[in-house]
């Protein structure tokens, strides 16, 4: 062969390889993984009629249990402050310490004057006896006698009151007075406050209109009046309180400068959480329908044309779903309309479920199918 016809039959295989290359880099996508991405993953919950209690979230403010002023109720000097600011006091446990000296005096004195009149009112009885003293006389003893009694217990108390205890267990705020502060001169002074935070009270209110129409709806038959007094607290940041309360009042009276009925509630708080002023909202139960649907909060959303809710058809495709919402229950919505039951609403990856696209659903809370295989292992210990 010459060596054009080498160099000719050369070329061909080398363009035969170069084509049986180039068709197999063409079909390579056919089968890798850009040929066709799976449907999005959509956490959905199957929504079903059945009872829930409706509730109403209030604002309210919490108030101490009892409130005490600690007051001077004798003058003097403040000689020592017995207690710690912002601590914890027991009822009877004293507080400040005012000088004394003038009161035990006093009290020396008066006991000394009571024994003396009850000293002559013996020896006066003795006396009448035997008509040395008249009756007048002996009455005027008993009466003076009766008299330093009175005293003597007067200046007892004044001096018991040199020593300021506290009216009542709780926690006790910061000192009003200082050491060598004159105290009780023309009115009893204020020394300290103390709160009992444990129990605590929530004071809210409720809407008259509102309490007319759930009246109205109980005794149409509509809904079951909730038997629970139980209510919840929701805390500034949307956390619930662990401890429920009980409604403790209810005001019968509707407010005709707000409109409202005033309501309180009362918490356990052992660990004193909850300080009073704190805003707060209660969790109120209202009502039981027995016939509700409820979704998430997060499944609802809003738009030009009211509010709607995303579900997943049977072909697997998205689809917006026009609802009316008609209370709560806890964090919930009850659905009035648009929702019959058995309907798949989408309740998280609202951000994949562009209307019409194609989706996998999986019940909300369960494990991501890929989270095996996208876990990585541990590595081996070294010994």
């Amino acid at each position: 062969m010459s060596h054009p016809a080498k160099r000719f039959a050369t070329l061909l295989i080398l363009s035969s390889l170069l084509a049986a290359c180039g068709g197999k880099d063409k079909a390579a996508p056919s089968g890798g993984p850009g040929a066709g991405m799976p449907p999005p993953e959509v956490e959905v919950i199957s929504v079903a009629a059945g009872e829930a209690t409706m509730t109403q979230d209030l604002p309210g403010r919490l108030e101490a249990y009892r409130t005490a002023q600690v007051r001077a109720r004798v003058e003097g000097v403040v000689e020592k402050r017995l207690f710690k600011e912002g601590s914890e006091v027991k009822a009877g446990a004293p507080l400040y310490r005012i000088d004394a000296r003038s009161y035990r005096a006093t009290a020396a004195a008066a006991q000394a004057d009571q024994a003396i009149a009850r000293q002559t009112v013996e020896r006066y009885k003795s006396l009448l006896e035997i008509k040395a003293v008249s009756q007048q006389e002996y009455d005027l003893a008993v009466a003076k006698a009766k008299q330093a009694e009175a005293a003597m217990i007067r200046a007892e108390e004044d001096l018991e009151n040199a020593s300021v205890p506290a009216p009542i267990s709780g926690h006790i705020g910061r000192a009003a007075v200082t050491e060598g502060a004159l105290v009780g001169k023309n009115e009893a002074t204020l020394l300290a406050t103390i709160e009992q935070l444990d129990p605590i009270y929530v004071n809210f209110t409720q809407s008259g209109n509102e309490v007319l129409r759930l009246k109205q709806s109980v005794a149409a038959g509509r809904l079951k009046r909730a038997d629970s007094a139980e209510v919840e607290l929701l805390l500034e940041d949307g956390s619930v309180f662990p401890l429920p309360g009980e409604v403790y009042f209810t005001d019968m009276a509707v407010d005709p400068a707000t409109g409202s009925v005033s309501l309180r509630a009362e918490f356990p708080n052992p660990r004193r959480d909850l300080l009073p002023g704190m805003f707060v909202r209660i969790r109120f139960p209202e009502a039981v329908n027995e016939n509700a649907i409820r979704v998430p909060q997060r499944a609802v959303q809003g738009g030009p044309d009211g509010q709607f809710v995303m579900v997943v058809d049977a072909e697997g495709k998205v689809a917006p779903r026009p609802v009316k919402t008609g209370g709560m229950a806890g964090a919930d919505f009850i659905i009035a309309e648009g929702l019959k039951g058995g309907e798949q609403v989408i309740v998280n990856g609202l951000q994949k479920a562009r209307p019409g696209a194609v989706v996998k659903p999986v019940p909300a809370g369960a494990a991501p199918a890929d989270a095996d295989a996208d876990a990585v292992p541990a590595p081996a210990n070294k010994q």
